[in-house]
């Protein structure tokens, strides 16, 4: 039996998560009164990768540096699906995310027995022989990438053409996403994976397989970097070697530890931090990738816990 005082106080948290979640939910709907639609689609898609992300590092303590296969992977899928063979963009997007599901449990297999800086590695390693492939395959179009990709009508009647209804599209699928990392975090599953992430021989002497959790963990997280990777590529209609690139693992870890690792809402403000920047300052060429450094040098100093972790400790409300 739960002690009552715990029971309230769980309670209390998640009425403030819905508070937060209602709150973001306003923001996006009112967003494409005052930003670009394109731009508020591209933090939809990284914010979705980061929550996936931050799935497997900030709850489940293994950081994989090769998390961009399954963005590049599913984006190329989906691009290929709809541009050749003529797919609606809902079959798209389920194509592209059973790709990079697929391909997380075939690298889960590989990597998650190993942990630390070893697991990374393998990550990474894997991420390369998929840039590689990226490359040279030749439905993939190169360094050229697939272009001109058709967005297409969703449900065979909703014109995806129309800037408002890709938005909400994206949305929707967005909210999903955020919405089943949240019910994943939250069950049982998800209290095993901290219990891993805190002590995983004490996870293992009371009887859980630990190898297990973890993959079925890495194999959820990378299905929804596929989502993540597959929509956007109906949103900017191309799919190139940028998503596979190594550089995407290193953002999409920079987008998480700003926002708040091991948060629910952090990778969401670390993705429009990140994407903003990236924006805003496109100016300034490579040096963007300077500002980015130093803003993380930073948070890393300042704001340990991330934006919405130094928030939530302030509070004193999980967020």
């Amino acid at each position: 039996m739960s002690h009552p005082i715990s029971a309230s106080l769980l309670t209390k948290s998640y009425k403030h998560q819905w508070v937060a979640f209602a709150i973001m939910v306003v923001v996006l709907s009112l967003a494409p009164m005052v930003v670009y639609p394109v731009f508020m689609m591209k933090v939809m898609c990284f914010a979705l990768f980061a929550c996936a992300f931050n799935l497997l590092l900030g709850f489940g303590g293994l950081l994989s540096f090769g998390h961009a296969m399954f963005l590049g992977s599913a984006g190329y899928v989906s691009a290929h699906a709809a541009k050749v063979w003529g797919w609606s963009p809902e079959l798209c997007v389920i194509a592209g995310t059973l790709t990079a599901a697929v391909l997380s449990v075939v690298v889960g297999l590989l990597a998650i027995r190993r942990q630390g800086i070893y697991f990374a590695m393998i990550t990474l390693a894997l991420a390369q022989m998929i840039f590689f492939f990226s490359l040279q395959a030749p439905f993939t179009g190169g360094e050229d990438g697939i272009q001109a990709v058709p967005r297409g009508q969703l449900f065979g009647f909703i014109d995806l053409a129309d800037t408002m209804n890709m938005y909400l599209f994206v949305m929707a699928i967005f909210l999903l996403g955020f919405l089943l990392v949240w019910r994943v975090v939250h069950s049982p599953f998800g209290q095993i994976l901290k219990a891993i992430r805190e002590h995983q021989d004490r996870a293992t002497s009371l009887g859980y397989d630990t190898d297990t959790f973890k993959l079925v963990a890495f194999v959820i997280s990378g299905a929804l970097s596929g989502t993540a990777g597959a929509t956007k590529v109906l949103v900017f209609q191309l799919a190139s070697l940028t998503d596979v690139h190594w550089t995407m693992s290193g953002e999409v870890v920079l987008m998480t530890l700003v926002g708040g690792m091991g948060t629910l809402f952090g990778p969401v403000v670390g993705a429009a931090v990140i994407v903003s920047m990236q924006n805003y300052l496109a100016h300034l060429g490579a040096w963007v990738t300077v500002v980015q450094g130093l803003v993380f040098v930073v948070c890393v100093l300042a704001f340990r816990r991330g934006v919405i972790g130094e928030i939530a400790h302030w509070i004193k409300k999980p967020l």
